[in-house]
């Protein structure tokens, strides 16, 4: 009898997501077989993701001709479209809300990424996008750039739930952290019930390797080489140190007593990038309790097929988390410069796949109009 690894991560304290939605997964039982059958208690959406859903199969062949056939914008339809998709995930997952009390049975839809230094423009969406899905089990996805921080406070503020994504470095995370509990205490003193109110903090993993080995490879010495493939997991680990003292302090303890659920970690862009690395790294070694790993179907599947479960490997071992952030600078890793790289190639990575998006939607809306018109 097989090994059922993901139920053992599961047992463990990790909230296994998935990283992906598609219709076609909606309409064919696959997300559902995936809650069945590999623990899966959530879903994780970014425009990218949309952009391929949209590009593959027949799934939204009829809601393009409708939208068609009413002369719909691009952007009314993108909205419809990816809006529709989540509302219908939301309802996949509302068993699962219920069962963990709102913890788990999450979806992510996130704010147009052309809003990313836009605070007044996210706050805004994000409200809507609430208000469009209606759904008390959606995570609205704000990134954690400088104007993305009052947004998060701000949404917190009027009950939205969010998931913080595109968080790269440890001092970001904190003011992450900070954006998260000024948003629980304005939301109380606005009525707001907190413990409707859920948050996620979308902690990337794989990029910081894949920026920080190219940097070290530059270098080439023995001792840079060595530091290959161990600062996405050093990092994550600081992260969860940084955590762990947030959510043990008197002020999160006052918002605990008024219903207020903690601000999960959630590990992202846990898929292994680099070949020659384990295939499962990120998500064997960030094993924690409290935490969400959000994972392609690929990585999970890899992990379903020879994952290992070692227990806890992130608390407690921040010193030697910190040894390899310290061999980093030592051999001159500018690290202050690797997190800006990374937020700024975040964000014009998700502005470049709405386009996609938006540039797909406009092509099958041409395609489906009976006059072939643009």
């Amino acid at each position: 009898m097989s090994t059922d690894r993901l139920g053992q991560l599961a047992e463990a304290g990790v909230s296994i997501w998935l990283d992906d939605l598609s219709r076609e997964r909606l309409q064919s039982g696959n997300l559902q077989e995936l809650i069945t059958q590999r623990h899966v208690v959530g879903v994780t959406t970014n425009p990218t993701i949309f952009a391929a859903a949209l590009a593959e199969g027949e799934a939204y062949d009829e809601q393009v001709r409708e939208l068609a056939a009413r002369g719909a914008s691009v952007p009314d339809a993108v909205r419809e479209i990816t809006v529709g998709d989540v509302q219908q995930a939301c309802d996949v997952f509302s068993g699962t809300w219920e069962t963990t009390g709102g913890v788990d049975g999450r979806v992510s839809l996130e704010v147009d990424p052309g809003l990313a230094r836009d605070t007044e423009g996210t706050i805004a969406q994000a409200l809507d996008l609430w208000k469009a899905v209606d759904r008390p089990n959606l995570l609205v996805k704000i990134p954690a750039t400088e104007p993305g921080l009052p947004a998060i406070t701000r949404a917190l503020a009027e009950g939205v739930s969010v998931n913080v994504t595109l968080i790269f470095s440890v001092e970001r995370y904190r003011e992450v952290m900070g954006a998260f509990l000024d948003g629980l205490e304005q939301a109380e003193a606005n009525g707001h019930a907190l413990a409707g109110i859920a948050s996620v903090a979308s902690f990337f993993v794989s990029r910081v390797d894949t920026e920080i080995d190219k940097r070290l490879e530059k270098i080439g010495t023995d001792e840079a080489l060595a530091l290959r493939g161990k600062a996405g997991v050093a990092n994550s680990r600081l992260a969860y140190a940084a955590f762990q003292e947030v959510f043990s302090s008197d002020r999160w303890q006052a918002l605990a007593a008024k219903g207020g659920r903690p601000q999960r970690p959630l590990w992202a862009s846990t898929g292994v990038k680099n070949p020659e690395y384990p295939d499962t790294l990120y998500v064997t070694e960030l094993v924690v309790a409290d935490t969400v790993n959000t994972m392609p179907e690929k990585t999970m599947m890899a992990f379903a097929d020879h994952g290992e479960v070692h227990g806890d490997r992130v608390t407690g071992i921040a010193a030697e988390a910190q040894e390899v952030f310290d061999g980093l600078e030592r051999v001159g890793v500018d690290l202050r410069d690797v997190f800006l790289v990374l937020e700024d190639e975040g964000v014009d990575k998700f502005e470049k796949s709405w386009t996609e998006l938006g540039d797909t939607v406009q092509s099958q809306l041409d395609l489906a109009r009976p006059d072939g018109s643009s």
